[in-house]
């Protein structure tokens, strides 16, 4: 499910699940537990997340949320959101190094991150698209990481960018071919390990904690509301649709 792999203090989680990446309970789960074991551990002074194969992320794994009913819903939202939080929040530099897709909460995975260096596929999120609210912490992760300019035409019409494309809006830092992904993004990941690890965290703190604060404030006000459409049934039913209209056009 995530390969570990540690080198010279710098610690590649690859994503390893199925061929999407998909996110379910257990990978949520599994990747914030990764994300802060890293956290504190003396023996790793940064992180590198990327994907297997052609994909990063597509983000939730639909199929899954649609069939499995009961408490699932809640509970994958709330792993979504921690799991989200415990990489935007990592106390070292975090690369993200995106092979392919980053798709939904594929993309916000990556826009967590402290740069992003990317090789091929497509990256943006599709919330909207699936018809589905972006949990609070999700929704400030990408307020963050995109430009303003950009940030309402990229949330409302559910925008994917080629690497070019990305890359010219600021997006992702660099683009690089498929074989030199891991170099480049191990090259940023040494260069920041080096800055003093103290001032880089306080920094690194600084600059989000406006995030956290009102991603804590639209959660107290919203959170039992953004519960109650990810269960409603016609929630479900939209998302089935999508589902159902992706697969078709997979298949053409």
């Amino acid at each position: 499910m995530i390969e570990r792999e540690l080198t010279d203090g710098i610690l590649t989680l690859r994503l390893v699940h199925g061929k999407a990446n998909a996110m379910d309970l257990e990978l949520c789960e599994g990747l914030r537990g990764a994300i802060e074991d890293a956290a504190a551990s003396e023996d790793v002074r940064a992180l590198i997340l990327t994907g297997s194969g052609t994909i990063f992320s597509a983000g939730v794994d639909l199929p899954r949320l649609v069939d499995s009913g009961g408490d699932y819903v809640p509970q994958l939202v709330d792993a979504l959101d921690a799991m989200i939080r415990a990489l935007f929040l990592f106390p070292k530099p975090a690369i993200g190094a995106i092979n392919g897709h980053a798709i939904a909460g594929g993309a916000i995975l990556a826009f967590a991150c402290d740069a992003r260096v990317m090789s091929t596929g497509r990256i943006g999120v599709a919330e909207l698209q699936v018809g589905v609210p972006f949990p609070p912490m999700a929704l400030e992760v990408v307020r963050f990481a995109v430009p303003h300019k950009h940030l309402h035409s990229m949330i409302y019409f559910s925008r994917t960018l080629d690497p070019d494309v990305a890359h010219a809006i600021g997006l992702v830092d660099e683009i690089v071919l498929p074989e030199g992904l891991l170099i480049r993004a191990t090259e940023m990941a040494r260069r920041l390990a080096n800055i003093a690890p103290e001032a880089f965290r306080m920094t690194k703190r600084q600059l989000r904690e406006p995030s956290l604060r009102f991603a804590a404030s639209i959660a107290s006000d919203s959170t039992d509301e953004i519960d109650r459409v990810w269960q409603a049934p016609e929630t479900l039913d939209r998302i089935r649709g999508y589902v159902e209209r992706t697969i078709k056009r997979r298949a053409e």
